[in-house]
């Protein structure tokens, strides 16, 4: 038996990227990113649904980071404006700094914090100057690289290659 997707209808759009959020706040990462996908066949422009996709993706890192990274940021680049594209992107360099933690990967999480608060930096320059969010997520890594335990300690340590090299 051969399977097929349907078609979402084009005045259905705006409550799918809703049922879509509403799911992700259901911690369902899973079914907002298969609403995503749905709208987007329909409408690839939505920007509602790739940055609701690329934060559905981000909430998987925990578990599928290595695989979701890249196309969480490929979303995130398809958003209208210079700030939201950093944003997020720096959103999910955090976030990705936050699974790099929980594989016990400290100086990988290390890494992946500076380069979101560099993001965070730039996005807080391109924004509403009104604008509080870049400043508080930036402030929550300075937090987390100066107060958790493994990366207080890994700073102090030089980094070792996550990687065998062989003979």
């Amino acid at each position: 038996m051969a399977w097929e997707l349907k078609k979402l209808g084009e005045r259905n759009l705006d409550a799918a990227v809703a049922l879509a959020r509403h799911y992700r706040d259901l911690n369902q990462p899973e079914e907002a990113e298969s609403i995503c996908r749905d709208v987007l066949d329909v409408a690839p422009g939505n920007v509602d649904a790739w940055r609701t996709l690329g934060l559905a993706l981000t909430d998987r890192f925990p578990a599928a980071w290595m695989t979701l990274f890249d196309e969480a940021c490929a979303a995130f680049e398809k958003l209208p404006t210079d700030y939201e594209r950093t944003y997020y992107v720096a959103i999910a360099w955090e976030r990705f700094a936050k699974a790099q933690i929980d594989a016990g990967r400290a100086h990988n999480a290390i890494h992946a914090f500076e380069e979101a608060m560099q993001r965070f930096e730039k996005a807080a320059e391109l924004g509403p100057k009104d604008e509080p969010a870049p400043i508080l997520h930036y402030n929550r890594c300075v937090r987390a690289l100066t107060t958790h335990p493994e990366l207080t300690r890994a700073s102090l340590a030089p980094a070792e290659p996550d990687y065998d090299l062989g003979d």
